[in-house]
């Protein structure tokens, strides 16, 4: 049996938690004890009452911390909260391990492991697990409820005895989860809706949601993992001229371009911004990772020239009971599938703890993290370690 803690949140405007007291039930048939530190639901309107119905302790505050086997939280962890967690136990959360740096000498130092949930494999045993997916759904269809709010125009054609007002025209780059979102959800508000994205893969999809698929001449570079690949310039180019005619004629767009672990593409260049229609929309789903568009301020809503650019970091966020639902099964999935018979331990021969456990026992195994952190390769034996019994 192992003791799970879920703190409450602190940074800033974080309103999703790590469980719920549907998750919570699932975890004690598990054979787990689960405490939730008081208030760690709140914001996304779960009350202690409610954990505590669902067979959680709840703790005054996060002290508790130093007793738990895992601690299981939505932010990157503190320092603070690293320094209080007991030796050799296991924190499951979102890290961005190369960007946090640290963190993970803090989670070293202290011999901790770390699930970290932005670095999971991209395959179909895994979506069970992906929080990015959860998140990045939500993130998509709050995205045009967003752009709908601040455009000073209406989505759907109407026909009055005054005249036809023509459907509003939206542009998404990108159609990944948070793109095919944003797709269903415009086009359900009556949209005309053109999509960019150099996988010619997800044509189809998009063509399938009623969306225009918008082509760019030329070789595309192929990614992997189901992510986009970095193009050459001489493709950059024609996409740039390809899309600027297509974001000019747009009342609305939306970007949800990114590459793992690197800064987001820039696809909206400063130029551009400054030609579109005064009371167009941009909204910068790819704002946390530096923004696709050039002028997004991450965190904030601008205006330039009269065009309104949206960096929000936390969209998913605002719609938090939902958020935390999708995230905390997520969660309770990870910990469920590290449990054998009442036991957890992680399963380094397991695909999936394999790319997510980037520090074990104190043993950095992220590649590219070993590298920014001046250590040597790991040995190739560190993909194939047997089944430990140990959080």
């Amino acid at each position: 049996m192992a003791t799970i803690f879920v703190p409450k949140e602190t940074h800033a405007g974080e309103r999703r938690t790590a469980a719920t007291p549907e998750t919570v039930k699932r975890l004690i048939k598990d054979g787990h004890a689960v405490v939730i530190e008081r208030g760690a639901g709140a914001l996304a309107h779960y009350a202690d009452a409610d954990y505590e119905a669902a067979g959680a302790r709840i703790s005054s505050d996060s002290s508790a911390i130093g007793d738990a086997d895992v601690v299981a939280q939505f932010s990157v962890p503190s320092a603070s909260l690293l320094g209080r967690m007991k030796l050799g136990s296991s924190i499951i959360s979102f890290l961005w391990a190369p960007e946090n740096l640290d963190a993970v000498r803090a989670l070293a130092a202290r011999d901790l492991s770390a699930f970290a949930m932005d670095s999971l494999p991209r395959s179909t045993r895994a979506q069970k697990d992906d929080a990015l997916t959860s998140q990045a759904s939500l993130a998509g269809y709050k995205a045009v409820l967003l752009a709908a709010t601040h455009l000073p125009k209406i989505f759907p054609m109407q026909m009055t005895p005054a005249g036809t007002i023509r459907p509003a025209r939206v542009v998404i780059l990108g159609a990944g989860v948070a793109g095919l979102q944003a797709i269903a959800t415009a086009r359900r508000l009556g949209a005309i809706v053109e999509v960019s994205d150099i996988r010619p893969e997800v044509k189809e999809q998009v063509q399938s949601l009623g969306a225009t698929y918008i082509e760019v001449p030329g070789t595309v570079a192929a990614g992997s993992g189901g992510y986009a690949a970095e193009q050459t310039d001489e493709f950059r180019r024609k996409q740039q001229e390809v899309l600027r005619e297509r974001i000019l004629a747009a009342d609305v767009v939306i970007t949800t371009a990114l590459i793992p672990y690197r800064p987001a593409p820039k696809l909206v260049l400063e130029g551009v911004v400054a030609a579109m229609r005064p009371g167009s929309v941009i909204v910068d789903l790819a704002a946390e990772r530096g923004g696709n568009v050039e002028g997004t301020e991450p965190g904030r809503t601008i205006v330039k020239g009269g065009v309104t650019i949206i960096g929000d970091l936390q969209l998913a966020g605002t719609v938090a009971t939902h958020a935390t639902d999708q995230y905390a099964k997520n969660v309770q999935n990870v910990l469920s599938d590290a449990t054998k018979k009442g036991v957890f331990g992680w399963d380094l021969a397991d695909e999936i703890v394999a790319a997510a456990l980037v520090v074990h026992r104190g043993d950095v195994r992220h590649a590219r993290t070993r590298e920014l952190l001046g250590l040597p390769p790991a040995p190739p034996a560190a993909a194939t370690l047997p089944p430990s019994a140990t959080p």
